[in-house]
């Protein structure tokens, strides 16, 4: 029979930290080798330019002009602009028989971003999907 005293010989019991660390290093691993990381850049345009040569005229164009003084023009001829609504009317006037008309938009530099807004809205409300810009160019001034 053993009558030895139980208490002097246990050992307190300890936690081995050697296989934790070991797990996980290799679940950190495991996360930076599997994880994709997206890069978030600032707002990257790229802005056409007008060095090409000048389109022919296309027999589908419906032009408004927009001035720097906010007054509008259909296919060169001057509309009064009291609504969207009436400029919407005076789109569809004016694309009556084109087929697949393309809206384009000359508005002058020092035109407010509002009337070309009013232009974009008003083609949108006539139906006119196809809205482009014009521009000049760098050495016509």
């Amino acid at each position: 029979m053993n009558f030895r005293n139980k208490k002097r010989g246990m050992e307190e019991p300890e936690i081995n930290f050697i296989p934790l660390i070991d797990v996980l290093l290799v679940i950190l691993i495991f996360l930076m080798i599997t994880t994709t990381y997206s890069k978030y850049a600032e707002l990257q345009i790229n802005l056409p330019t007008a060095d090409a040569e000048k389109q022919l005229e296309r027999p589908n164009e419906v032009n408004v002009g927009v001035t720097a003084g906010n007054k509008y023009s259909v296919n060169g001829q001057s509309v009064a602009f009291t609504s969207v609504e009436s400029l919407s009317g005076d789109l569809k006037n004016a694309a009556t028989g084109k087929k697949d008309p393309v809206v384009v938009i000359n508005a002058d530099a020092q035109a407010t971003h509002q009337s070309v807004i009013y232009v974009m809205q008003a083609a949108q409300m006539a139906g006119l999907g196809q809205v482009t810009f014009t521009t000049q160019t760098s050495g016509a001034k």
